[in-house]
């Protein structure tokens, strides 16, 4: 067939789709990937056939499908995609979507059409769609959604999708109000690359159904730089590695200036476990991944917590971005207002914090243990109540608050509580083995907030420089770092965070107690057995 023929059968092409009041582009589709002609320029095309138009459309016997439609349909039963996060059902594909699944899962011969008794032949060999990007194949679990409703009951339910009111002019679903390949791709037009509707180059296609949030992070702008719609690594989530982690890390490991290095945290003895699959839902879940912490859409510029000085660390939220938590009181909160209210999202009534002491008094409940109704606590999110810490370095005060990266987070390298060298997920080393030699390093993590000379010199209690120095006692065995929750211990037995370290000490011998009795300022006394001898009371600061 002749240039000028070609041109012609194009051209009445058009015009039959404009009776029907269908829109087509033929000539942004001569010479695209849709051009299988012998002619194109395309990688996959006919041995001889120069009509471009005949491997979808034909004027005369088509299939009742669609109009004009010249392919035959696939039996195939489709894996259909489905996620926790996704509000809409997805049943099998329907409308348009199948008649472009009828060249790209793959199934039926590219040259298969139903106004030819015989195939056409095609370059190379080839019969059906070749392996790569545009073979979807039958499993669509890793392609964005399609052949669902997409109303305004849907946008409201989901709270992330923009009611379909408002969609660009250019992004269009079908007379069912469904959502379709078409919604996104218009098979006549390559102006914007892809088939796409509309330019994507700022993520606007993707941001005209969702409204997932602002972020002012170059890296996290664009849609793209994480997601992929079709043949995704991940399948759930669309994302372009095979889970959140692997993709959040794929920059966050030190190949890319801008942003943190992540990835080394992650590989020291101590990290978060972050392979799981995040909850939608919100609420407890064993292991956690990047996005249990972080909102990558609503992340904004600022410092992660970190020590700049004496005194509690400084850094915002906004790397935390909008994220959920759970607040003091175990109420679900859908934007946190404070760093732990992500902590108790897991280590609050979740119960899944793993002490690495075992203690006379047991709580994993980290929330209760750093209430303000705790019998005493560091001061997590609350002010400090205590009057008496003489030891206090200077930036802190007894009225100081803390947050959870004051102790837990990268002991180098990014700020956060990804990854430590220290058990414990801990900033600096805290050692918890008795019989453990007093010194700076020793006890780094309690010298940043407790002035050391301060300590040994028994500013406060006059029997700690007796114990931790002379007697080898860490400070694990007397004092629990979070707290004593209420109802679990009294403020007569468990003030200044007196909470035995059971593996040393044991019950007093004599009287059978394991207990601390405060009898008022900087004076007590314990009923114990700590390295084989009774105290049977041991009283301070003096006494037998």
């Amino acid at each position: 067939m002749s240039a000028i023929r070609r041109t012609a059968w194009m051209a009445a092409v058009g015009a039959l789709f404009a009776a029907t009041g269908a829109t087509a582009q033929v000539v942004s589709m001569v010479s695209s990937p849709h051009d299988l002609s012998a002619g194109s320029a395309a990688s996959v095309r006919a041995s001889s056939e120069d009509q471009v138009c005949i491997f979808c459309h034909t004027p005369h016997n088509a299939s009742p499908i669609a109009p004009l439609w010249n392919r035959a349909m696939s039996p195939q039963a489709y894996l259909v995609y489905t996620s926790r996060s996704l509000d809409a059902k997805p049943g099998q594909p329907t409308g348009d979507s199948k008649l472009c699944l009828s060249c790209h899962d793959g199934t039926i011969a590219l040259g298969s059409v139903l106004s030819r008794a015989t195939p056409i032949s095609m370059a190379g060999g080839v019969v059906t769609m070749p392996h790569g990007s545009g073979n979807l194949g039958t499993d669509l679990r890793d392609d964005h959604p399609i052949s669902f409703r997409y109303d305004s009951a849907l946008a409201t339910k989901d709270g992330k999708l923009r009611d379909p009111s408002g969609l660009p002019a250019s992004v269009q679903l079908d007379t069912n109000r469904e959502l379709q390949c078409t919604t996104c791709h218009d098979a006549h037009n390559n102006a914007f690359g892809k088939f796409l509707v509309m330019r994507n180059t700022n993520s606007e296609l993707c941001v005209s159904c969702h409204t997932v949030g602002q972020t002012d992070i170059q890296g996290h702008a664009q849609c793209v730089d994480c997601h992929q719609n079709h043949t995704a690594p991940s399948g759930e989530l669309l994302l372009k590695k095979q889970n959140i982690t692997k993709t959040c890390t794929s920059c966050h490991d030190g190949s890319h200036p801008k942003a943190v290095d992540v990835a080394s945290d992650m590989t020291k003895i101590s990290a978060h476990d972050t392979s799981s699959v995040p909850n939608p839902d919100g609420g407890f879940q064993a292991n956690s991944t990047c996005t249990s912490c972080h909102d990558p859409h609503t992340m904004t510029r600022g410092t992660a917590a970190r020590q700049t000085g004496p005194g509690p660390r400084t850094g915002s939220l906004g790397r935390l971005g909008r994220i959920d938590g759970v607040n003091a009181s175990g109420a679900p909160v859908s934007v946190i207002s404070a760093e732990q209210e992500v902590c108790y999202k897991c280590h609050g009534d979740g119960n899944v914090a793993m002490p690495r002491v075992g203690r006379r008094i047991s709580n994993a409940n980290v929330r209760l243990q750093f209430s303000p109704s705790a019998v005493s606590m560091h001061p997590v999110g609350v002010s400090g109540r205590a009057t008496d810490v003489p030891s206090l370095r200077p930036g802190w005060t007894t009225s100081s608050t803390m947050r959870c990266g004051d102790c837990h987070g990268s002991d180098s390298g990014a700020g956060g509580i990804h990854g430590s060298s220290h058990p414990g997920l801990l900033v600096a080393a805290y050692e918890t083995r008795d019989f453990t030699s007093e010194s700076a390093a020793a006890y780094a993590l309690c010298y940043q907030c407790h002035d050391r000379a301060s300590i040994l010199e028994n500013r406060s209690f006059p029997g700690h420089k007796l114990h931790i120095v002379d007697k080898q006692t860490p400070c694990a065995a007397c004092h629990d770092a979070h707290g004593i929750a209420a109802g679990q211990g009294r403020p007569s037995n468990n003030s200044h965070l007196i909470n035995f370290a059971t593996a040393i000490v044991l019950p007093d011998r004599v009287t059978g107690k394991l207990e601390y009795r405060d009898t008022g300022g900087f004076t007590g006394e314990c009923f114990l057995s700590c390295h084989g001898v009774d105290h049977s009371p041991k009283r301070y600061p003096t006494g037998p």
